[in-house]
This record gives C-alpha cells, sequence and structure tokens, in this order.
C-alpha cells in the first residue's frame, strides 16, 4: 500500500502561485497537487502546459476548487487582497490552510482568519513567513538559543528588492498595503521570532523617501523607508525596506545581543564564484526574492504537509501573523503620518504627550 499523501489545491497562479503549484508537485514527495485555480486566463494557459498534464485539475473559480474531491488543503497564493477571503472559505469547508504572507493588510481582516481558524482547531492553519524555513535563519536562531551571543538586545533588518524599472511597484502599491507591510513583514516576522513571540511593541517610528518612483505617493507609499520599534522587554528592531537596489536582491539581518552578533547574508551572494576580470573582483548576487529563497519555500511546503499529515503544530503560530501585520501597519502609519505611535503593554494605542 502507498504513503498518505495531502491532497491540495493552489489558489492563484502568479508568479508566486506558480512557484508554490510546482513546489507541491514535484518537491513535496508527500503531498498529491491535484487541483489549482485562477481567474485569470493567462495564468490557466500555464498551467494546462505545467500543470494539467500531471492530473492537476483546474478551475477558474476558487469556490468550484474547493468543492475538488478529496481535496484536504488548500495553498493560498493569490493577490493579497483576496487571502484572508480565500483562506477563511477554505477553514469554513474543512480544509488545513497554507496562506502566503500577509493575512491581509488590514488587522481587523487578519484577524478574523485567525477567528476562523481557532474555531476550526483541529485544521493546521498557517501563514507562510518563508524566512522561518531558510537554513541560515534557523542556524542563527539555533545558536542565539543556545546563548552564543548572550541576550539579544538589537535587531537590524532589511529586505531590499531590486529595481524593477517598469513602473510594477508603483501599480502594486495601490494593493499592497505599503512598503513595510509588503517588504518588511519579513523582517518584523523575525523580531518576533528571535526577540519572542511575546514581545510587547511600545513605539514605532518611520520615516521614506521616493528616490526613484515619485507616483508612490499618490498610494501613500515610498520606495525606501526606515523603521525603528521598540519593545517593552528592552529590545529594539530597526528595519530598512528598498525598492532600488541596483546589484539584486539584499535581505540581510543582523542579530546583536550582550556577547557578540550573528549576521545572515551579510555579503549577498549567488553561490561561491568570484569573478576576476579587469573591473576588480566581484561576485554576482540572487536577482529576486525568490533566488535567495527558493530551498526555503520548498522546506516550507514539505514541513506543512507533514503537519497535516502527522497531526503535528504547524512551525510558526498564526497570532505571529497578525502582529506582523500590527507592526507593519503602526510604521506605514508612521511614515505618513510623519508621528511616533506609542503602545501600552496590553497592544493599544495610547497618546504620549511631548515634553
Amino acid at each position: 500500500m502507498s504513503a498518505q499523501k495531502l491532497k491540495i489545491g493552489c489558489a492563484g497562479l502568479g508568479r508566486m502561485g506558480k512557484r508554490h503549484a510546482l513546489n507541491f508537485l514535484e518537491r513535496t514527495p508527500r503531498a498529491e497537487l491535484v487541483a489549482a485555480s485562477s481567474p485569470d486566463d493567462a495564468e490557466l494557459e500555464w498551467a494546462k502546459v505545467h500543470l494539467a498534464p500531471y492530473g492537476v485539475k483546474l478551475y477558474k473559480n476558487y469556490d468550484d476548487m474547493l468543492k475538488h474531491e478529496g481535496l484536504e488543503a488548500v495553498v493560498v497564493a493569490s493577490a493579497t487582497a483576496v487571502h484572508a477571503e480565500q483562506a477563511i472559505k477554505a477553514i469554513d469547508a474543512n480544509k488545513h490552510v497554507l496562506c502566503e504572507k500577509p493575512l491581509s493588510t488590514s488587522v481587523e481582516i487578519s484577524q478574523t482568519v485567525l477567528d476562523a481558524a481557532a474555531r476550526k482547531p483541529e485544521l493546521k492553519v498557517m501563514c507562510g513567513f518563508s524566512r522561518r524555513f531558510d537554513a541560515s535563519y534557523r542556524d542563527a536562531h539555533k545558536k542565539m538559543t543556545q546563548g552564543s551571543i548572550g541576550s539579544p538586545s538589537v535587531m537590524r533588518s532589511q529586505t531590499c528588492d531590486k529595481l524593477d524599472p517598469t513602473g510594477f511597484f508603483v501599480a502594486y502599491a495601490e494593493f499592497s498595503g505599503g512598503i513595510f507591510v509588503d517588504c518588511s513583514i519579513h523582517d518584523i516576522d523575525l523580531a518576533l521570532w528571535f526577540f519572542g513571540q511575546d514581545s510587547k511593541v511600545k513605539s514605532v517610528s518611520a520615516v521614506g523617501i521616493t528616490a526613484v518612483e515619485p507616483d508612490l505617493r499618490k498610494h501613500n507609499d515610498r520606495d525606501n523607508a526606515v523603521g525603528l520599534v521598540e519593545f517593552y522587554n528592552g529590545k529594539i528592531a530597526y528595519f530598512y525596506a528598498s525598492r532600488m537596489m541596483a546589484a539584486g536582491q539584499e535581505d540581510t539581518t543582523e542579530i546583536i545581543g550582550t556577547q557578540g552578533k550573528l549576521t545572515v547574508n551579510a555579503q549577498p551572494a549567488m553561490n561561491l564564484v568570484n569573478i576576476f576580470d579587469n573591473t576588480g573582483v566581484r561576485r554576482e548576487i540572487p536577482q529576486h526574492y525568490y533566488d535567495r529563497f527558493e530551498y526555503a519555500f520548498v522546506t516550507e511546503a514539505n514541513e506543512f504537509t507533514a503537519s497535516c499529515l502527522d497531526n503535528k503544530d504547524v512551525p510558526l503560530k498564526l497570532e505571529g501573523a497578525v502582529q506582523a501585520v500590527r507592526i507593519g501597519s503602526a510604521l506605514q502609519e508612521s511614515l505618513i503620518t510623519g508621528q511616533k505611535i506609542f503602545f501600552d503593554e496590553a497592544g493599544n494605542r495610547v497618546d504620549k504627550p511631548r515634553l
């Protein structure tokens, strides 16, 4: 008798949806991709070539895919605007859910996913923060928990995308929730992981500029921004987000402790090749986010599948996804208003008079 496989469907076949679909189809031995959906005709044409020949049933309507016979789980990789709606529909249909980040650009809507999951505790519901599954970040976290740098006190982390001259980021900003909710959400999640999921935010502040894409201001967004988060446990996190890196993707993290520090990807590199030519010595770096974290997404798919089949806890708590959106949204608000935002230890916004 063959081993049980998790029957999974993929919602959304855009850039990220294609990657998830292929990972579950080709690189997750304990999963079987049985269905995929997209309202976009071009995406369905891609799926007819890359998925349908392997027995994957294609649907134009997401609700129809949820009715696919034997479907047990759904990966939601569609547009951010429908993440929460599709995740809740899947939960209500008794399907396990892996949802791409963020759950929503709204704290309140993100909370509705958490509430829906709480009503079905037998289901595995997870938000996919890919860096939690990266071997280097996991190694750094293990070393930190073993006490190699003393008490972690300061984090500096960045998500810096390669410059896209097509204007993609301007169009995307209308729906993304802003650079902190879209880009820095990964770094925010890392801060909650390394500092502890129970870390309470004391204040947030942010500044930003439009160095290459002034039209971003029409959507209350920036192409470069810096955010500072102060926690009640005496720790601070500094986030840098950018849309204009010339050489390629630069996602770097530094965790500074009382007895040392850890860095992840401080000198980005595509591989171990150095190029020696008449320009000097150089190396190529990943061009896009997926280039850097390809294998993290594969690990994520396999560990989510194992959680569903073996009835284990998912690798990260869904509450953290709501916390990350709450912090990212506050940073975006501070970026727009220029005001520092304060919270009490219960997580409520408070007014703090200037002295």
